[in-house]
């Protein structure tokens, strides 16, 4: 009876959760000329509609960049300060740790004005997409820092030190030994920062260039003067392109990372 009750109610909490997802996705399928649920007719019409639609692809050409760029360093990034987190911290693991997720730690809002105070105080201001690139690298950091760190977790200095006294240089230990290690780590850190970072709405809004649009930014703007089912077409696809990212991390990255 008990386990019956539990398993409602975690449904329950699932179909609350998953709602407002369907209700895009099912509005993205509109035939009728506003975004309205249930749809008035079923139709692909706007699907159409947004792969002719420039705008919007140059967005997503933006974010995709974006992404890509941030995504990288976040792991050059994070994967260097987890090694020393977990190797070379000492007593101040503490203190990097708190460092490394602070960005989780504070309202994204706040972050993103800090940033841009900031970048106006040293004469970039928003002129260029160095802003916007350092705003999504702290936003992402965090979670390659968490998955490279667990991924160590089993690392044994051990290794290193008989592979150095068998003559093997510092690249060669780092690629040989603790690379297999944390390449899944690296991974599906990479996956989650990429995700994210096509995804950041405040960042982008505050830090961005004139002239530069992110998906999020170009859906807000859309949905100013524009309520089509179109709007909902676009989120359709992000959330599955999400989705799929996910399921890719849990079946590939996932199940490796068990086996340490």
């Amino acid at each position: 009876m008990g386990r019956n009750i539990l398993n409602i109610y975690c449904l329950a909490v699932y179909a609350f959760l998953l709602a407002p997802i369907f209700v895009v996705v099912g509005a993205s399928f509109n035939a009728g000329e506003f975004l309205t649920f249930p749809p008035q007719g079923l139709s692909l019409r706007w699907y159409f509609t947004f792969f002719e639609n420039e705008v919007f692809l140059r967005a997503i050409g933006t974010s995709l960049w974006i992404a890509a760029v941030a995504t990288v360093f976040s792991v050059v990034i994070g994967t260097m300060a987890a090694i020393y987190y977990v190797n070379f911290a000492g007593r101040y693991k503490e203190a990097v740790r708190v460092a490394a997720l602070s960005p989780l730690l504070l309202p994204e809002i706040l972050t993103a004005i800090a940033l841009l105070f900031f970048l106006y105080d040293i004469g970039i201001g928003t002129k260029t997409m160095f802003g916007l690139l350092v705003g999504h690298v702290l936003m992402t950091l965090p979670f390659v820092f968490m998955n490279v760190s667990a991924s160590l977790e089993s690392y044994d200095t051990d290794w290193s030190m008989a592979a150095r006294s068998l003559g093997a240089r510092p690249w060669t230990r780092f690629r040989r030994i603790m690379l297999p290690l944390i390449k899944p780590g690296m991974i599906g850190g990479a996956l989650f920062s990429f995700v994210i970072s096509f995804d950041i709405f405040t960042i982008s809004l505050l830090l961005k260039s004139i002239g530069t649009a992110t998906l999020p930014i170009q859906l807000f703007d859309y949905l100013k003067t524009n309520y089509t089912p179109e709007a909902a077409a676009v989120s359709t696809l992000s959330i599955v392109a999400t989705i799929t990212v996910v399921v890719i991390v849990e079946k590939v990255i996932g199940l490796k990372m068990h086996k340490f």
